[in-house]
């Protein structure tokens, strides 16, 4: 891979990083109102708020991942393999609650942002399948 192509790769994943961090801290520490501005309805349930508490330190945890990633794009597929899926999983999750009317607006920064990462990160795979060594 060129030089060019690991440099663009390295700054996506810092930025992919930056991004789970942006949604990770206020997400995992202040999970309340991060649920009232995605659904404008308040977490009360102790349980509900631990699952939901829970999905957020994932996100924050990808944080660090991404970072691995960025400092060494050609090594971690792995990482980003999961990550892509996570975040697929998420963003047609959260759609589907905005579509259905449970989901304020705030949720449509979230969803695009995330599925254009996953279009990045699929670039990501394409570049990586077209070296020697494949994926893993």
């Amino acid at each position: 891979m060129s030089n060019n192509g690991l440099t663009f790769f390295r700054i996506l994943f810092t930025v992919a990083a930056l991004w789970n961090l942006a949604g990770g801290i206020p997400g995992y520490f202040d999970s309340a109102n991060m649920f009232h501005r995605l659904f404008d309805r308040e977490l009360t349930d102790p349980l509900m708020m631990a699952i939901y508490k829970g999905s957020w330190g994932t996100t924050f945890l990808y944080f660090f991942g991404y970072l691995l990633v960025a400092y060494n794009p050609v090594r971690h597929t792995g990482i980003v393999i999961l990550g892509t899926i996570g975040k697929m999983f998420f963003a047609a999750g959260l759609l589907k609650a905005y579509l259905s009317g449970m989901a304020t607006s705030f949720a449509l920064v979230v969803i695009a942002g995330d599925f254009i990462f996953i279009a990045l990160f699929i670039t990501y795979f394409i570049s990586m399948t077209r070296r020697q060594e494949g994926l893993f």
